[in-house]
């Protein structure tokens, strides 16, 4: 039961601890507990810890939703590679300096793209 979401969910906890141990590693060096700090880089590898966490736990509950359905497994794989390569390469390209506008980008459609597509799958779903 939700064993492709669950490959997702791994990789995108992977992602996020990865994410979170450079924010880490930035306040052990800057000597940072709370905040920035002034510090960019600190800032900066926050933003992007952050946008993760905010994104991906709705995409993995659609994720989870879509396959409950009983989705094709080619389309839960699908949206689920929509919404993984999405914030991998907005993390990429969010988080560098200066900042990789289109894998940004590119990341962004990805997730919203997932996001849109597995939402209106739902709904349909729901309707009929």
């Amino acid at each position: 039961m939700f064993d492709t979401t669950a490959l997702y969910a791994g990789a995108l906890g992977l992602l996020l601890v990865y994410l979170s141990m450079r924010v880490v590693n930035l306040r052990k060096s800057f000597n940072v507990s709370t905040g920035g700090g002034g510090h960019a880089a600190l800032e900066l590898a926050a933003r992007v810890q952050a946008n993760c966490a905010e994104y991906a736990p709705i995409g993995l509950l659609l994720l989870a939703l879509t396959e409950a359905q009983g989705a094709p497994a080619l389309a839960v794989h699908g949206l689920g590679l929509m919404l993984l390569c999405g914030r991998i390469f907005h993390a990429i390209g969010y988080g560098r300096t200066p900042s990789n506008f289109k894998l940004r980008v590119a990341g962004m459609l990805l997730t919203f793209g997932m996001l849109i597509l597995a939402s209106l799958g739902l709904i349909l779903h729901a309707l009929f």
